[in-house]
Parts: structure tokens; sequence; C-alpha cells
């Protein structure tokens, strides 16, 4: 959900405040994202073809898939993906694979409770293992892991960005500071170069924090 809406008659303002409070690698990174003619959902044609690349991207990670919706039950039951949702929401739940350390790719929705797709909401929360701050900081490195994927398949995803309130506090030092230090661990976690493309392998065990 947006927190707060910006007006499409308002948004190169925005992104221009946003980029001014970067400094490199960040910014280079910022401005792949923030082509004004992505920030609308595809229209229902190439949103098929989007789907069929990020199925493509799934398979290329080892990652298996179900038919159906995750309104069925879950997005990632443990060993497999819904794979009857939008391509960006197949992106976000293959970043959360790549992200996740491998005794939580193992859970349903990788520990960390129910997601806006989630059916069964309650055995989500009861597989659950991480919590606050730490899920706060998974959810925020999967959210632009995923955003990064839509870009690098040529897919809308400055719609992503704001959808999910990376331009919150636009112009503010603080938001510029999130943005530049979730790409940074990302970068540590060897899931994207040093350039800021993402790299389809999964994170590197080592990197998690303790």
């Amino acid at each position: 959900m947006i927190l707060t809406p910006i007006n499409i008659d308002a948004l190169p303002r925005v992104l221009d405040q946003f980029a001014a409070t970067l400094a490199e690698p960040a910014l280079s990174v910022f401005r792949r994202i923030a082509d004004p003619r992505a920030a609308q959902r595809a229209e229902p044609v190439p949103a098929l073809v989007h789907r069929a690349a990020a199925l493509a991207l799934a398979e290329s990670l080892g990652i298996g898939t179900l038919s159906g919706s995750p309104a069925l039950d879950f997005g990632w039951n443990g060993t497999a993906l819904r794979s009857d949702t939008e391509a960006y929401v197949l992106l976000h739940e293959i970043a959360h694979f790549q992200i996740a350390p491998p005794e939580r790719r193992v859970l349903i929705d990788f520990g960390l409770g129910a997601g806006p797709e989630t059916g069964d909401r309650a055995a989500a929360e009861r597989a659950a293992t991480l919590f606050g701050v730490e899920r706060e900081r998974e959810e925020a490195l999967a959210s632009l892991l995923g955003i990064l994927w839509e870009v690098e398949l040529g897919q809308p995803g400055l719609a992503s960005f704001l959808d999910q309130n990376w331009l919150e506090g636009a112009g503010r030092p603080e938001a510029a500071a999130h943005f530049a230090a979730v790409l940074r661990e990302l970068q540590k976690l060897g899931v994207v170069d040093a350039v800021g493309h993402p790299r389809a392998r999964v994170a590197d065990p080592s990197r998690h924090r303790a």
C-alpha cells in the first residue's frame, strides 16, 4: 500500500528530489529504476510475457513452481512457488528465495509470516521464525532485489518502487540513506553486482547476520 500517493504530474519532480540526495553507485542504480514510463503496471498482453520471464528466472535458480494462486495457500510452501500471480509478485518471492538462508528456504513463506498474497494466513504465521526489525530488514532487501529484477527484465520496476514506498520522504537524507544501505547489503550478500545488476544466484550464507 502506498503511504503517500504521488500525482503522476509531480512524479518527475519527486524523482529528481530523491536523486539529488544520492551518491554513486546508488545514484546510477536509482536512475535505472526511475524511468517515468515504468510507473504504470503492464497491460494484459505484455504482463503475460513478463510473467513468463519471471517463471524462467525461477527455473534458472532451481525454484520449483506449482500451478494456482497464492490465495489458495501460500506464495511459497517450502518447496515450490505458486505461479498464478503477477510477474512483480513472482519476482519479489524469487528475491526472498535468493536472500533467505538455507534453513528458512524450506519454511512456508520463508519463515516471515503471511504476506499480502497468502491465503492460509494462520499457517504462515505459525511457521514464522523472523520478527520485528529483522523481518522488516529482509522485506526491504527482497523489495529492492525484486525491483532490480523487474528493471533488468525490462518490466515496470518504478511501479513497484512506488507501491513499496521507496519514495516516501523523497528529498530527505534518511530516505536516500535507507536505499543506499539496502543496496550495499544486497551487494554484500552477492545477489547484486558492484554496479547494481541482480545476479541469478542465492545469497552467500556466510554473509548473513548472526
